[in-house]
């Protein structure tokens, strides 16, 4: 008997790590935080017109005429932000459709950013789900991106999956379904946005580099291009008050659990697709923490 019990938990041992299948990440933060509505937590920025909510669900599109964005009606200093979402199948090359954190409005030039995008596709390709962070922009227009890519281990236009970002004093962490896929520690004031940023989401065209570095274009023989929002989660710190983050693991701490951190590295090993650290092409003086 106990022979055969040692051999069951060596056989889920290898399974748990050498499996291709989705592990379990122990705990679900998402699930410590009540939705919201749109309209309680966000507003149209622009594109009124090419948006509509029924039954809880939003809906924003792009055409030849317009695409839409939406924004939240506070600013936070920390946080974790998440929201349901679903994409258009088919051809949707240079149609980026994103869920993020920005503080452009008040620091054009100069802004911090962090960014969950889907860059658009070509029929039989998988969508590229890029996560990106900005610094304190170079003040002469020129941004610095952190872009990490992932092809991710569902097709996002099947169902509605949560993706959530979760940004503390001390790190960022990117959540898809729960699972964490990237940390990015603050190894420096100089590397981690520290100002105020408000929650967006759009849909817009960026043919020039969103689908494999602008190859493929936005074509509106297809238009429109729908993206869909749901089960929106804010639970931030807003600036100059007191609160108290949301929790990400069971430790009670902003510190990922052994759990976690196992399953970013299965997300890691077997869905990512790019990481700008790796890019020999790039230049990493202008990014001291790779």
């Amino acid at each position: 008997m106990a022979h055969f019990l040692f051999l069951t938990i060596i056989s889920f041992f290898l399974y748990s790590h050498y499996s291709n299948a989705q592990p379990s990440p122990g705990y679900y933060p998402s699930s410590q935080v009540a939705p919201l509505s749109f309209n309680q937590g966000f507003r149209t920025l622009w594109g009124p017109q090419h948006q509509s909510v029924q039954q809880g669900t939003l809906t924003v599109w792009l055409d030849r005429s317009s695409g839409s964005g939406f924004k939240s009606l506070k600013r936070f200093q920390s946080g974790l932000f998440s929201t349901a979402m679903k994409l258009q199948p088919g051809y949707t090359a240079g149609v980026i459709t994103s869920f993020y954190l920005s503080n452009n409005e008040d620091f054009p030039g100069y802004h911090d950013e962090i960014d969950i995008e889907f860059l658009g596709t070509t029929p039989g390709k998988p969508y590229v789900l890029q996560t990106n962070i900005y610094v304190r922009g170079s003040g002469d227009g020129r941004l610095i991106g952190r872009e990490m890519k992932f092809q991710l281990w569902f097709d996002p236009t099947k169902g509605f999956h949560n993706y959530a970002i979760f940004w503390s004093p001390s790190q960022i962490i990117f959540f898809v379904d729960d699972i964490p896929i990237r940390r990015y520690p603050r190894k420096s004031d100089a590397t981690f946005p520290l100002r105020p940023m408000w929650a967006y989401g759009s849909i817009w065209d960026a043919s020039s580099w969103a689908t494999e570095d602008g190859k493929y274009k936005a074509n509106y023989n297809y238009q429109p291009f729908v993206g869909q929002y749901r089960n929106f989660k804010i639970a931030g710190c807003t600036s100059g008050g007191p609160c108290r983050l949301p929790k990400v693991s069971l430790s009670g701490s902003s510190n990922l659990s052994p759990q976690q951190v196992a399953a970013m590295g299965w997300a890691q090993r077997n869905h990512l697709v790019y990481d700008y650290c790796r890019d020999s092409r790039r230049d990493h003086r202008l990014t001291p923490e790779c």
